[in-house]
């Protein structure tokens, strides 16, 4: 099967690669998935990301923050509460991730690091 790809420059390279690297990173896109399917409070996305430890969502949620993907919004209550939400970036993302999931669903094995070699029924 030969799929018609354009050609590309070194910088659309560059950029693929590091987006790539970025839904990759340990926790990054379950947090992202967490955040799109409703969970907006730390307590709730530990909750949705199991073997997610505090430390790491802390750091993951500052790293997607700055990369744009999410938004923080700090409600002046008492106690403050603090909620997420995906930015307009962030849900372009999701919607580019959606055939990812739906592939996963269909060969992936779960709790296994690589992909089954037949389709789930």
């Amino acid at each position: 099967m030969n799929i018609d790809w354009p050609h590309i420059d070194d910088d659309e390279c560059r950029r693929f690669q590091t987006s790539l690297e970025l839904v990759g990173k340990r926790w990054s896109s379950g947090i992202l998935m967490a955040v799109a399917q409703g969970a907006t409070r730390f307590s709730e996305i530990i909750a949705a990301v199991p073997g997610l430890s505090d430390r790491l969502l802390s750091q993951r949620m500052k790293e997607l923050e700055a990369t744009g993907l999410l938004e923080r919004e700090v409600i002046p209550t008492t106690p403050v509460q603090v909620r997420y939400h995906l930015t307009a970036r962030g849900r372009d993302l999701m919607h580019s991730l959606q055939p990812l999931v739906g592939w996963g669903q269909r060969w992936g094995t779960p709790g296994a690091s690589t992909p089954a070699l037949e389709p789930k029924d």
